[in-house]
């Protein structure tokens, strides 16, 4: 089975997850970058309220397509409890999702709020079916466990277990 991890990172947190997993579970990657970067200063301003509103950034890639995929991974950081805006335009640029399986996690450093529920439902509205979801707090991203737990949620979807 073809697996595709979409994902965007500001701190390199996200991304370091992202490349344990695909280690393990094999697949492509698709880093997704708004545009225009942001700075410690305008992620905590600019980039928290776009993230509650849920908004999107101009990204690049610019159009995603999932087609050649059978399972589709997203991860994302937290901003304001929500996804972040690169994440949300990766959502609505998927072109070719209808009928895909999908796992979903996400990184924070407290509580994720609402950013699966509405991850869930925006690839829902691509036709998507979410099979698997996952938070890591800080702490999570180093524990050993909890990554094995996203290894082996990724490969039961991929069928690969």
């Amino acid at each position: 089975m073809n697996t595709c991890f979409i994902y965007h990172s500001y701190s390199g947190i996200t991304r370091k997850l992202v490349e344990k997993v695909r280690a393990a579970c094999g697949g492509d990657a698709i880093e997704v970058t708004p545009r225009q970067r942001y700075n410690a200063l305008t992620a905590y301003t600019l980039g928290c309220m776009r993230a509650r509103n849920g908004q999107c950034d101009p990204i690049d890639p610019e159009i995603i397509d999932v087609s050649g995929y059978d399972l589709i991974v997203i991860g994302t950081p937290v901003w304001a409890f929500r996804a972040t805006p690169a994440v949300n335009a990766a959502i609505a640029s998927l072109r070719g999702a209808e009928g895909k399986k999908a796992v979903l996690f996400a990184t924070c450093g407290g509580t994720p709020g609402e950013t699966i529920p509405r991850l869930r439902d925006a690839l829902a509205g691509k036709g998507a079916e979410v099979i698997g979801e996952m938070v890591f707090t800080k702490k999570d991203t180093g524990d050993p466990e909890k990554i094995d737990a996203l290894i082996r949620m990724v490969m039961d979807a991929a069928g690969t277990s």
